[in-house]
């Protein structure tokens, strides 16, 4: 008898480890599908706000959902439901337009109806330059130990939004633009990092993103390992993980 209730025991012990791992796992897939969902930063497009090696969680929420925000493109519908729109400044995580599955981060610099143009390496958004100043210069290595100085400003965009950007040079192309006008229903993204990022200025690349194609809202850092360390390697994160980066809203 005492043999046959340990069993049972022992049986009910195993359902109810399991039970608890399913609702677990059912937890996390509801709070990644419709809340939060965790990406890294895989290029240097967002310095110094964001850094190669960066783990970040996006509010998918923050925007509403649309077929792209969803796993899988589960909306079988156009458009976007509870939606609500970004506002300038936002750093988002959106799907390429050229090919709708490309994950890319980048800040909201131009909503519909803007004009966006850049002269001389200074954003002007209808036809005002936006405010400037300068910082002590952002210094970064590369993976040799070279060091490279770029030129640090504090911009401030029209709705008081501040941020850090970097800049080489004034010079090349996508210093001294066009003048775009952002169609109805999409928007101009443009990254921190502004002669090395690939954005909204290359318009057969990336071009002005539909709204349909934000995924979300980049929220707070919630794990920053150096640049070409391996994050699985627990061992090395003492010295390789940036602590001071560590629970940083974006």
């Amino acid at each position: 008898m005492s043999e046959t209730n340990e069993l049972k025991r022992t049986r009910d012990g195993i359902i109810e480890t399991v039970k608890v791992v399913l609702q677990a796992l059912v937890l996390a897939l509801v709070v990644r599908t419709f809340f939060y969902q965790p990406f890294n930063i895989p290029s240097g497009s967002m310095k110094s706000t964001l850094l190669v090696g960066d783990y970040l969680f996006v509010s998918k929420f923050s925007y509403g959902f649309s077929k792209y925000s969803l796993p899988y493109a589960a909306i079988p519908f156009s458009g976007r439901i509870f939606g609500s729109e970004p506002e300038r400044g936002d750093v988002a995580v959106f799907k390429l337009p050229r090919d709708n599955e490309t994950d890319y981060i980048k800040r909201v610099i131009g909503l519909p109806g803007d004009r966006i143009q850049v002269k001389r390496g200074v954003l002007h958004i209808n036809g005002e330059a936006v405010k400037l100043e300068p910082l002590e210069p952002y210094v970064e290595r590369d993976r040799w130990g070279a060091r490279t100085r770029l030129q640090a400003f504090k911009e401030t965009l029209p709705n008081g939004v501040t941020h850090t950007i970097l800049k080489r040079d004034d010079d090349g192309f996508h210093n001294n633009t066009q003048e775009y006008v952002v169609p109805a229903g999409h928007y101009f993204m443009m990254g921190d990092n502004r002669d090395n990022s690939q954005d909204s200025r290359w318009l057969d690349l990336v071009g002005y993103v539909p709204a349909e194609n934000l995924i979300g809202k980049a929220k707070v850092i919630f794990f920053s390992i150096e640049e070409g360390a391996i994050p699985w390697a627990f061992w090395a994160w003492p010295w390789e993980i940036r602590w001071s980066r560590l629970a940083n809203l974006i």
